[in-house]
């Protein structure tokens, strides 16, 4: 990729480059989207990408079975669809497959092995500066598009007695399959991020079909939505989306739960308790998204699954519950998700937290302000991505014609 009436100059320490477009951090389907919608306005970017291909947790740190768990047309990238052949739910090989698609339409070419080690708004000079790890280089640019999004690094939680497991211990971001843990004793953990407690996750849901081994059992202390992925014939999440349009949040919420329950039945009863709040405004209030389930539950219910309910410690050999159980385990799967990486790049940036996600909340955590810009940080999957990268391309399209313009004039 070329740069576009860059400017490059040398000082003491490192090579200063003055990009014309946005610079983007991450080649993920937030950065990747954002690039392509720049593109169609016309505005080159420089897309930088610490790994060695794009959409790299996809490609790297997921598991081999893994699946869209909506419907294709609501997690398709801005200016291009899924192929029509492809299924409803795109298996993980054909959705990288999309992205490298995608990549290749709109000529994209990320720098990889590129590692951002800190980005700064000089309001010197009012551009950004992002230094580069390892590297004697320094990008400048009026804007700084950061797309690393919300799981850039595993999140490893915090249990007491967690150094003396001597059996297997793996964080999900490794597994790829459950043929690696055949016939074995296993617990799958997982840690809801902003309260620290056991919480049945997504993740977790989708490992449980990959088990070969008799018995999985799991931890769950938290209260929970879940929801089947079908109703009806038709995506749940196109359900909801469709009559959102019509309803009230709160009649959708009532409708969806007593759907639930005619297909699942009570899911107290096996030990995982519905939230009083409904699942939809939960998600509004918390970001906190229900559970849609692909299978595991009946395994729960058959008793393929165990449910166990709040861990209290960890041990060579296993765990201790409240309940007062313990148990013995050959290996641990961390299903604890994953966290934001920015904290540890973006310097003095007020905009985001401490836990790296925007203090805006949705619809409106894409624009920072001084060029800054986010995408994929709104807790709403591809399809709130599609949304922030559409609107961060808009805005910046606007002030690039401003300064064309003002360029125009000024050497007429």
């Amino acid at each position: 990729m070329g740069f576009h009436n860059a400017e490059v100059t040398k000082n003491s320490s490192r090579i200063k480059i003055v990009y014309e477009g946005p610079i983007i951090v991450g080649a993920g389907p937030s950065g990747l989207a954002t690039a392509a919608c720049l593109k169609k306005q016309g505005i080159p970017s420089l897309i930088i990408e610490r790994s060695n291909c794009i959409a790299s947790l996809w490609q790297q740190k997921t598991y081999d079975r893994l699946k869209l768990h909506l419907p294709k047309k609501f997690c398709e990238l801005p200016l291009m669809g899924f192929p029509a052949n492809f299924p409803k739910y795109p298996s993980k090989k054909q959705f990288i497959s999309y992205m490298e698609n995608y990549a290749i339409n709109f000529n994209l070419n990320p720098k990889f092995n590129t590692e951002v080690e800190s980005a700064k708004f000089d309001e010197e000079t009012m551009n950004w500066r992002v230094i580069i790890k390892g590297d004697e280089i320094e990008y400048v640019s009026k804007w700084l598009i950061v797309a690393t999004g919300e799981n850039a690094e595993p999140l490893i939680p915090e249990i007491q007695g967690i150094e003396k497991f001597s059996g297997k211990l793996v964080h999900t971001s490794l597994y790829k399959s459950g043929n690696d843990f055949g016939n074995q004793r296993v617990w799958l953990l997982g840690v809801e991020i902003l309260e620290w407690k056991l919480v049945w996750t997504f993740v977790g849901m989708m490992l449980c079909l990959t088990w070969w081994s008799e018995i999985l059992f799991f931890s769950v202390q938290n209260y929970v939505h879940i929801l089947p992925r079908e109703m009806f014939g038709l995506s749940t999440f196109g359900v909801a989306m469709a009559l959102l349009k019509w309803f009230p949040l709160r009649l959708v919420d009532k409708f969806l739960l007593l759907v639930a329950n005619l297909t699942l039945g009570n899911t107290d009863q096996v030990g995982l308790r519905r939230p009083k709040t409904g699942p939809l405004e939960l998600k509004n209030a918390t970001g906190k998204t229900p559970v849609l389930d692909v299978g595991a539950f009946s395994l729960i219910k058959s008793g393929k699954i165990k449910v166990i309910e709040g861990v209290k410690e960890i041990t060579k050999n296993g765990a201790k519950f409240t309940d007062g159980q313990e148990r013995e385990f050959d290996s641990i799967i961390l299903a604890t998700g994953y966290k934001s990486n920015v904290p540890f790049w973006l310097k003095d940036c007020e905009f985001f937290s401490d836990d790296g996600m925007p203090k805006v909340p949705f619809p409106n955590g894409w624009k920072g302000g001084k060029g800054l810009y986010t995408v994929g940080f709104t807790r709403r999957g591809l399809l709130g991505t599609a949304s922030d990268a559409i609107q961060v391309a808009k805005d910046i399209a606007d002030q690039w014609r401003t300064i064309k313009g003002h360029n125009e004039i000024l050497y007429s």
